[in-house]
């Protein structure tokens, strides 16, 4: 059984885009290692620089602003102290900003951190009490950041002694966690907000994809995987004029966002993760390039024929069709090609009207092909959310953005399967999570505190 979607939510997915094959280049392996929840194989000795998840969406309580977040260091189980999960002091983790199309960050806010660990030879505890506050002499373990903003025109301190919200011990150790989160958002020059800290992991699926797409048989879906574990958080929320080309969100609403990871190697900085739109190393990389992926700039993407080649003629389609007999569109696909590399464009019909704009959210000009996850700041936030976004009729939602509660696993195996071009839904083509197993806040950070329960207690 089949459901059609709303035509205004296939906003012109099967317009043509042109993608030059001349000049390519194949993947480096030797400059980076990993991202996103231990998809590359380098990744798992390196937990403290893996970039799990990016989001970004127009604020719902303060629409005038772009809530930015990005998250880091997977599978964290609650209680795995007893020096729980700190940022990296050797790394920069970035946020970046793309606003003209080039798949250049025009704009990069920077995070670094150091520690204060007062626990020399004395204890091994990271805390010797309850702590009531962030500067409570109870916790013997703290860190502070510095955050950056950095342009062409040079570098900006936004902070320059933030501190980090601790891990979540449990009860006895924090008895009001909320409390020590509440301090640890630190208000902007301008109106912004930024965090540091621990929460829950927010992205919610069944993992045992990898387990021949769920079994061969969608026998194996329904159970959140990541319900109970936590990860590091850096959250921002700015005006759209911060984020828009010179200032203007008018003149071209639309930004890629991703995130990355710079550790220091060898004397040098080297970008050892990246992350923009969900998913896209664990399944359209394949395991020979993931590492390199994770090296390279999104201005390079479109002249590596292996990745071009992933997306216009996906992995996951082709087991669909022979585990599950799903038929895909035929190839090349130019509508992931949309969906992952340039924007979509505006069809015609209502959603001309609809959008007042050049597009969903593909640039105005001439983008470069590249994977980044591309906001429409334009775009209100929905006033009835549909978890399946811009495919459920949402065009607020995934992929125009990510917000929370954006079903990506859903959106992205119905994308494969052709939803985009053909305009119907496959009903049993889902994992069955549909939504986090905690409720998202109104109000920034938005993502929820972190669990402080063992996960096999749960």
């Amino acid at each position: 059984m089949e459901h059609r979607i709303d035509r205004r939510a296939l906003i012109g997915l099967g317009v043509a885009v042109a993608l030059t094959a001349s000049s390519l280049a194949m993947f480096r392996t030797d400059s980076g290692t990993a991202s996103s929840h231990r998809e590359a194989p380098a990744v798992i000795g390196d937990p403290l620089n893996d970039n799990t998840d990016v989001y970004a969406f127009v604020s719902p309580d303060k629409p005038d602003t772009v809530t930015l977040l990005s998250n880091w260091i997977p599978f964290q189980e609650p209680q795995g102290g007893p020096n729980f999960y700190p940022f990296d002091t050797r790394s920069r983790y970035n946020i970046k900003i793309d606003n003209d199309g080039d798949a250049k960050p025009d704009i990069t806010y920077q995070w670094t951190f150091r520690n204060e660990d007062r626990r020399g030879n004395a204890t091994f505890l990271y805390n010797n009490g309850p702590v009531t506050s962030l500067d409570d002499r109870n916790l013997l373990f703290r860190q502070r950041y510095t955050l950056r903003r950095i342009t062409e025109n040079g570098s900006s301190t936004l902070v320059s002694n933030g501190i980090v919200a601790p891990s979540n011990v449990g009860p006895a150790s924090m008895p009001n966690y909320g409390t020590l989160r509440s301090q640890a958002i630190t208000s902007l020059k301008g109106g912004g907000k930024t965090l540091a800290g621990q929460s829950d992991e927010a992205f919610f699926l069944d993992l045992r994809v990898f387990d021949l797409l769920y079994g061969g048989d969608l026998s194996e879906v329904g159970r959140d995987t990541l319900k109970g574990y936590n990860v590091n958080t850096l959250g921002l929320q700015v005006p759209k004029e911060d984020l828009a080309l010179k200032g203007d969100p008018k003149r071209n609403p639309v930004v890629g966002v991703w995130s990355t990871t710079d550790k220091h190697n060898g004397g040098k900085f080297v970008q050892v993760s990246r992350l923009g739109n969900p998913l896209v190393n664990e399944v359209v990389s394949p395991a020979g390039l993931k590492d390199a992926f994770n090296a390279l700039p999104p201005a390079k993407d479109a002249d590596v024929a292996a990745l071009v080649k992933r997306v216009t003629d996906p992995e996951v389609a082709r087991l669909l069709a022979s585990i599950y007999g799903i038929k895909a569109p035929a190839t090349p696909r130019k509508d992931l090609v949309q969906i992952f590399l340039t924007g979509i464009a505006k069809g015609n019909g209502p959603i001309a009207a609809d959008l007042n704009a050049q597009s969903l959210n593909k640039d105005a000009g001439k983008p470069r092909p590249a994977e980044m996850l591309r906001l429409n700041m334009s775009i209100p936030p929905s006033k009835d959310p549909n978890r399946l976004g811009v495919l459920g009729g949402d065009l607020q939602g995934f992929p125009n953005g990510r917000r929370l509660a954006d079903d990506v696993v859903d959106i992205e195996l119905q994308a494969v399967a052709g939803a985009a071009q053909s305009g119907k839904l496959i009903p049993a083509l889902t994992d069955k999570v549909d939504t986090n197993d905690k409720p998202f806040g109104g109000t920034f950070p938005y993502i929820p505190l972190p669990s402080n329960a063992s996960v096999n207690q749960r």
